[in-house]
This record gives C-alpha cells, sequence and structure tokens, in this order.
C-alpha cells in the first residue's frame, strides 16, 4: 500500500497508518460549552485522538426560509435547531483550547464562509466540509484558500459531483481526505455502500479515503477499515438519553472505545498473503502429521497402506504431503511400529 502522506498536525493518515476515528460531538451539545466539554473528555478517557464540532454563523449560513425546513430526522426547523445549538466564536476558542490541553485534534466544519474565516482566525490545524458543502463549489473554494488539510464528506454526491470539489483541492495543493456517506439518520446496512471506497480510491488515487458513518453501531466501520478506510467518522455523545440533534444515531463512549480499539484491530489484520509463518512453527510441531510405521516393518518390505499411515507429532521428517510417495517403495531397514519414517529408511526404487 502506498503512503499518500496526508498530515493533521503531526498524526500521519493513510494506508499505512493506523485509522483515525473523529468522535463526532457536532451539535449534541446543543449550544452548552459545559456539554460539550464533558463529551470533549468522555471522548479522550475513551481513546479519541480527535473530536469534530460545528461551526455556525447563522445569518450568513441561511436565510429566514429556512426556518420552514425541517429534517427528516428532526421535529422543528432547521433554523431553530442551529440557532438553539450555534457557539459563538469565543465559545469554539474555550473548546479548541480544552480539546488541546488534552493532546487532541480539534476539527469543526464551518456551514458558511463566515465560520470558515472564523476557523481559520483560530488557526485550526485542517478543516472538515460537510456533505452538504461538497458541492458548494465557492464555499470549497474558500476553505481550500487557507492551504490546509480538508477532510471532504460526500453524502448525496457522486464521483461526477465529486470531480469538481477534488480538482478545487487538487489545484490547491491542499492534502485532502474523501469519506464516504450515505447521508440518512440512521443509514440503514443495505443503504450504507461499502463498495463505493474502492470506487472513490480508483477515481482520486491522491486522496485519503475513509467513511463517515450514519449507521448503528460500528459494524459497518469495522467493516470499512477492513477495504481500505483509513478516517472513520462516527457522531457522539456522552449519554444517549440527552436531548441532540443527532443523539439517536451517536455513539457512546463504550462504543467509541470499542471503535477504536476494533478499527485497529482490523487495520493490523488487513493486508499480507497467503504464506506459512514463522511463527506457526510451533503450532506445525504438534498439528502436522508425519508418515509413519503402523506396525513392525521388515527390512525389504513394500510399503502399503497395511503397514504406514500419517500421525501427529508434526516433527517428523517426512509429512504427510508426502505420504503416496512412499506406496510401493521399499524399506532399506527395519522400522518399529510408530516410528516416524526419514527418507534414509527408503529405497529410491
Amino acid at each position: 500500500m502506498n503512503d499518500i502522506n496526508f498530515k493533521i498536525g503531526k498524526r500521519e493518515i493513510g494506508p499505512n497508518h493506523p485509522p483515525l476515528v473523529i468522535a463526532e460531538i457536532g451539535i449534541n451539545h446543543e449550544g452548552s460549552v459545559k456539554k460539550a466539554k464533558k463529551m470533549v473528555f468522555d471522548a479522550y478517557k475513551s481513546g479519541a485522538e480527535c473530536v469534530k464540532f460545528q461551526a455556525h454563523v447563522i445569518d450568513d449560513e441561511m436565510i429566514p426560509e429556512a426556518k420552514k425546513v425541517i429534517p427528516g430526522n428532526a421535529k422543528e426547523s432547521i433554523w431553530n435547531i442551529m440557532s438553539r445549538c450555534a457557539l459563538s466564536e469565543k465559545e469554539d476558542r474555550e473548546i479548541k483550547k480544552y480539546v488541546e490541553s488534552l493532546g487532541m485534534i480539534y476539527l469543526s466544519t464551518p456551514f458558511s464562509r463566515a465560520a470558515a474565516d472564523r476557523l481559520n482566525r483560530m488557526k485550526v490545524k485542517a478543516f472538515k466540509i460537510g456533505s452538504g458543502e461538497c458541492n458548494n463549489y465557492p464555499l470549497v473554494k474558500h476553505i481550500a484558500s487557507f492551504g490546509k488539510p480538508v477532510i471532504l464528506s460526500s453524502g448525496m454526491n457522486n464521483i461526477a459531483s465529486l470531480k469538481p470539489a477534488v480538482k478545487i483541492l487538487e489545484q490547491a495543493k491542499v492534502p485532502h481526505a474523501i469519506l464516504h456517506c450515505t447521508s440518512m439518520y440512521p443509514t440503514p446496512y443495505n443503504k450504507v455502500h461499502l463498495g463505493a471506497i474502492e470506487q472513490i480510491k480508483k477515481a482520486f488515487p491522491r486522496a485519503v479515503v475513509g467513511l463517515s458513518d450514519h449507521s448503528l453501531g460500528n459494524y459497518t466501520s469495522f467493516a470499512a477499515i477492513a477495504l481500505g478506510a483509513s478516517i472513520i467518522e462516527k457522531h457522539f455523545t456522552s449519554n444517549k438519553k440527552w436531548p441532540g440533534p443527532d443523539v439517536s444515531i451517536s455513539i457512546d463512549p463504550k462504543e467509541l472505545s470499542e471503535l477504536i480499539v476494533g478499527t485497529r484491530a482490523v487495520y493490523e489484520a488487513r493486508g499480507g498473503t497467503k504464506s506459512v509463518l514463522k511463527e506457526e512453527k510451533p503450532t506445525i510441531d504438534f498439528a502436522y502429521a508425519c508418515v509413519v510405521a503402523i506396525r513392525d516393518i521388515k527390512k525389504g518390505e513394500k510399503l502399503t497402506m497395511n503397514n504406514i499411515w500419517v500421525k501427529r507429532p508434526g516433527t517428523g521428517e517426512i509429512k504427510a504431503v508426502n505420504f503416496e510417495k512412499l506406496l510401493g517403495k521399499k524399506a532399506k531397514c527395519n522400522i518399529a511400529n510408530n516410528q516416524q519414517l526419514k527418507w534414509l529408511h527408503i529405497t529410491k526404487i
């Protein structure tokens, strides 16, 4: 596997590096800095390297018409949800400072030009672009102009609509990752379409590839790592009983810990070839079978199914794979019952 050399700060991300799990707190904090910090700390305790938030500057993001639009997984307008959950720049800075004090990576998704400018002023190490902005090429171009790494989600888009966004990133010479995503909350397993990971890898060979996973549980995230994903993003909450726009599809601290451990395990396990490892030798010694005499054999006697067979352990010279080569040959010496045969015991004829 080739290393694409995508970095956020000092963290290298790509096919030759352990997967990066992004715990997306998003707006699950409902506008509370205290809750946001609680989620950050719980993600940290679970082993997370990275948490992600959302940056909303309502007037630059939406027009009042949005007050009439209710998301499929909500009961109130997108305007009301974002207005309630939006944090000020001061609050965003406070949370970023707290995240980085724990040695973690702070990421945030800007939903407008003003939000992107805010994050750039905050000196974020990288930008996350959400699926809704994937084909918002003016905003993608604006974010790319900062020259920082970009993680681009691709829900509600296909390869054709991804191409202009990726071209913008490539022309700006910014390292980038593309996350396959299905924008359904939750995503039924038969709509996750993990085959898209390989499709994205082929279409955009210079991009790191990952999965922004809205399905329930960790199953599809583990499978994505096996298929070559280098980044996994999952919504996160400290407590599934808390209110929050994305809590219903979020994992909790225990599940986050399992996701981090599991993705690393799958990463370590993927690749390789079908071969015999030197570390398997101790098992070979007891598990393989070797050719043995099943009764006393006299010198000059022909070897047949009646006087030789294959039995454990595997410490003998002639393994079971060579059994049929011995049939019809003659013993060059006396061979005792249960004795493992050696080539020097056998005639060449």
